[in-house]
């Protein structure tokens, strides 16, 4: 699969998914809050599949390969 995500892309979704799953963690929200490990875990490979569903592609370099 190719990349998907730029690095500004990858940066709010790596820290949005550690915010959620420390809110989670420290029951401040529910249980939901651990789905914050899927934008931590597409922003950490870089390649996100509702974007390549939807043909959108936030990196700037075309056709990278991952």
């Amino acid at each position: 699969m190719k990349i998907n995500e730029g690095g500004a892309d990858r940066a709010i979704r790596v820290v949005v998914g550690l915010a959620l799953i420390a809110l989670a963690a420290t029951h401040a929200v529910g249980v939901w809050g651990y789905i914050g490990v899927v934008p931590l875990l597409t922003g950490l490979i870089g390649i996100c599949p509702a974007y390549s569903l939807l043909g959108m592609n936030t990196c700037p370099m075309k056709g990278r390969q991952g």
